[in-house]
């Protein structure tokens, strides 16, 4: 089985996530994604270019893109 890893934005966005005391389904539900699309994002399974201006938006994150 592959091992998974977060891409630095998707680190990011857990730890503000955490700090925030905000759970990947109310994230989604703030941006009009689905969870499992934001999993796939922050694991860098795809690129979420359409998501990423709103959740670092939402979570006050200073990069825009992590590509």
């Amino acid at each position: 089985m592959k091992s998974r890893k977060l891409t630095p934005f998707g680190a990011e966005v857990k730890k503000n996530l955490i700090d925030r005391q905000m759970t990947q389904r109310e994230l989604a539900e703030n941006i009009g994604a689905s969870p499992k699309y934001i999993n796939l994002i922050i694991y860098g399974e795809r690129s979420g270019k359409k998501y990423i201006p709103a959740i670092s938006t939402l979570l006050g994150l200073q990069s825009q893109s992590p590509y």
